[in-house]
């Protein structure tokens, strides 16, 4: 029995096999971008098999600060630990630029090892990066990029073969960049051992297409921002092998809890009580039961003395249920 909701079984070696089970089938696997815990557990009771970790989302949600390189390892890698550890979903999580040079990229990649995520990406932006839909992006130079790369990749191989590397590149909308050199890149990225290619930014069907066309081998498609959004049938026709929505989830968190704010402000408790009231007929209005103090009933009736459940005799609240 458990308190947490993560899976034993290995999270890379789950996220291999869906990537092969996409390959073989011609379809795109599609990961919603999640920022902490909570809501990686309700997209994960919706369905999605796995799941992102929006970077620019864990920026904003634990520092209310933008996507600009302000946020540390320390920070995404204790999320993203976080986030492992509540959900069952194998999780792809953004470790910007790795931090530093290519032996920051080293620990980088240690820690989210240790941390339980399936796979990261890592950019060859200039430190201090920022958000890729953002302007005023520069990138490294060709050879400081896949030197870190290929850190990363050594690194995985030492500690576990299945996590996935996914490398991406900036150049496509960085200054003096272009969608050729971004192909470039991507490409000298999958030889140094990256497992799929991301090329951040394009701006039309047309360019997503040449670099479908042109990467040699599985393409990764943030599909947000100034890049056009694909149907299921579209990225099977164009051979994206995965694609992530980062901030959709944040998105709408953003305007709900602005518009329950702003209710708030003009009509007091009583604005709380209407949401209180919509909330009980959703399937995930009753938070308590969500949030699993049920299971901390059962692990209490498991592992504690029987008198530790005259605790809830006469008590009012919500009643997690006996499971004797």
């Amino acid at each position: 029995m458990r308190l947490g909701q993560g899976s034993t079984a290995r999270a890379t070696t789950r996220f291999r096999a869906m990537l092969a089970r996409g390959a073989h089938l011609g379809t795109a696997l599609v990961l919603p971008g999640c920022y902490n815990a909570l809501t990686a557990r309700i997209l994960e009771h919706a369905g999605h098999e796995a799941i992102y970790m929006t970077g620019y989302g864990t920026s904003l949600s634990l520092l209310g600060l933008p996507d600009a390189g302000l946020i540390t390892l320390t920070e995404m890698a204790m999320n993203a630990r976080f986030i492992a550890g509540a959900i069952t979903a194998p999780l792809i999580a953004d470790a910007d630029t790795g931090f530093g040079n290519a032996i920051n990229v080293v620990r980088t990649v240690e820690e989210y090892i240790r941390a339980g995520v399936a796979g990261i990406h890592i950019e060859d932006q200039v430190a201090p990066k920022r958000c890729g839909h953002v302007a005023g992006r520069e990138v490294i130079g060709r050879e400081e990029a896949v030197a870190k790369i290929r850190a990363a990749s050594e690194t995985r191989r030492a500690l576990d073969p299945d996590f996935t590397l996914i490398a991406r590149t900036d150049a496509r909308g960085a200054h003096g960049g272009s969608l050729e050199e971004a192909i470039t890149r991507a490409n000298l990225f999958l030889e140094a051992g990256a497992d799929l290619a991301f090329v951040e930014g394009p701006t039309s069907k047309a360019e997503i297409a040449e670099v479908c066309r042109q990467v040699k081998g599985p393409v990764f498609y943030n599909q947000t921002g100034i890049s056009p959004r694909l149907s299921e049938a579209e990225m099977a026709e164009l051979g994206i092998a995965v694609t992530i929505l980062p901030g959709a989830v944040l998105r709408q968190t953003i305007m709900a809890v602005h518009d329950l704010a702003v209710a708030m402000k003009q009509q007091g408790a009583m604005a709380e009580a209407e949401v209180d009231a919509r909330t009980k007929l959703h399937p995930l209005g009753n938070v308590h039961l969500f949030a699993g103090f049920d299971r901390i009933r059962a692990l209490e009736e498991a592992f504690l003395p029987a008198a530790a459940q005259d605790k809830y005799a006469g008590t009012l609240g919500h009643m997690p249920e006996a499971k004797g």
